[in-house]
């Protein structure tokens, strides 16, 4: 039997990984509340995407800064990792 491929992210360690970057804690703020009204800038977006890339999820930074919440970026996240699992 094939073990299972656990996903690159899930959205409870996205949140806590953007928690972490604002210095706050993941429940401090809502799902569509505007990151950068929070206190999150270019560079630590950047650093996120790049963390994220490097556990395996490849992101755009471009996509995600289309619309800064955690809503907007967990869609852009699942629509990559179903395009990385198709191949």
């Amino acid at each position: 039997m094939a073990e299972a491929v656990n996903p690159p992210m899930t959205r409870e360690k996205m949140r806590a990984d953007i928690a972490r970057a604002l210095r706050m804690a993941p429940d401090e703020f809502g799902d569509d509340e505007d990151l950068a009204d929070l206190g999150l800038d270019s560079l630590r977006a950047i650093n996120l995407v790049t963390c994220w890339g490097e556990a395996g999820l490849s992101l755009e930074f471009g996509e995600l800064a289309e619309k800064l919440t955690v809503d907007a970026w967990w869609a852009v996240a699942e629509r990559a990792m179903a395009k990385q699992a198709r191949g």
